[in-house]
């Protein structure tokens, strides 16, 4: 004859989750950068613009309320060049990120009026630094050589937003 003795107990414990909401963004490397035109040396050739600059990433962290929009990155000047555009392209997502990234648009020019780069961040990170994030090309045009001025040393300051 077997007797099988089975005893069953439980225990519950409660956790406490946190998860806040996040938005965070930064561009890397810091520092600034120069782009300059190049007189020509022949006359009647036009300025030689800039190489365009690829140098800086944008990198974010969202985290969004449940059922909150997603979020977008904007970016604007302090200030325009008469006779120049100044242009602004975000490339596809890259590196060690995760989640919900954001979708860039189209080149933009930038004014002093915030346009879209990035749109559709949902709970998201991009990795942190240089070869994270979207990669931003920045380029100087001539739209208008009737408006061009001499100019040195012309601080421009591009400001970049992510909201909701």
């Amino acid at each position: 004859m077997f007797h099988f003795a089975s005893s069953q107990t439980t225990g519950n414990r409660t956790v406490t989750v946190t998860l806040p909401i996040v938005t965070l963004l930064d561009i890397e490397p810091a520092g600034t950068i120069a782009m300059n035109f190049t007189a020509p040396t022949e006359a009647g050739q036009p300025l030689v613009a800039p190489t365009a600059n690829t140098t800086k990433w944008i990198n974010y962290t969202s985290a969004i309320a449940s059922g909150g929009l997603t979020r977008r990155v904007t970016a604007s000047v302090n200030q325009v060049i008469p006779g120049v555009d100044i242009r602004l392209q975000a490339a596809a997502a890259a590196g060690s990120g995760g989640g919900t990234l954001g979708t860039p648009t189209a080149q933009v020019t930038l004014t002093t009026t915030a346009v879209n780069i990035i749109t559709g961040i949902g709970g998201a990170f991009t990795g942190n630094g240089a070869n994270n994030g979207h990669r931003l090309t920045i380029s100087l045009v001539v739209n208008n050589y009737a408006n061009l001025n001499t100019r040195a040393n012309t601080p421009v300051v591009i400001t970049y937003t992510i909201t909701e």
